[in-house]
């Protein structure tokens, strides 16, 4: 009777155990896959900054002539443009109220160590089981005042992209991307 007992306890574990195991798939194709993480505080934007312009050498593009990188950085300007008006705030080319600065490289051009050193920010996308058509790209917005050296916020995100497929809807793309990245900045009314 206790050996019977015995064994239907050790069998209901049995499959207790195996019921609680637990595999990661992905489902999802690889370019909708995105990590993004941020660090620094907007805090530090003032509350009278109504204006915006470029960071004069923070704008960086690392693509190994993959992809027009003229073309990404007027991209990224344009979509950044669009969403820093749409929370209010107007560009200008001298004296803006805050700097911004961008980067974008994809990983056969530069490691994620060799971002992490560059911009103290690492995502950490994973690229388990993502089709070599695919490859890993990043971008980096920061943000500055025209008093600091250093930034006071900063967003990294990482995603994948098809770099042998034209891209058509390139301009959609960047601003759902910066969209997301820029979330955070506080809307400014003018």
């Amino acid at each position: 009777m206790i050996k019977k007992q015995l064994c239907l306890w050790m069998s209901l574990f049995i499959v207790l155990l195996a019921g609680c195991t637990t595999y990661e798939t992905v489902n999802s194709p690889a370019p909708s896959r995105m990590t993004m993480v941020t660090t620094g505080d907007l805090g530090f934007i003032p509350p009278a900054a109504k204006t915006f312009g470029w960071h004069p050498t923070m704008f960086s593009v690392h693509t190994a002539n993959k992809l027009n990188d003229e073309e990404l950085v007027r991209h990224m300007r344009q979509s950044i443009t669009k969403i820093m008006q749409q929370k209010g705030y107007a560009y200008v080319s001298e004296s803006p109220s805050i700097l911004v600065g961008f980067g974008m490289a994809l990983e056969s051009e530069m490691s994620d160590k060799e971002i992490m050193e560059k911009a103290g920010l690492v995502a950490g996308l994973s690229t388990n089981g993502v089709d070599d058509e695919y490859e890993k790209g990043s971008v980096l917005v920061a943000l500055f005042t025209p008093l600091r050296q250093d930034p006071i916020w900063r967003v990294l995100a990482q995603g994948f992209t098809d770099t042998g497929k034209k891209i058509d809807d390139r301009e959609q793309r960047f601003d759902i991307l910066t969209t997301r990245m820029l979330h955070a900045v506080p809307n400014h009314s003018m």
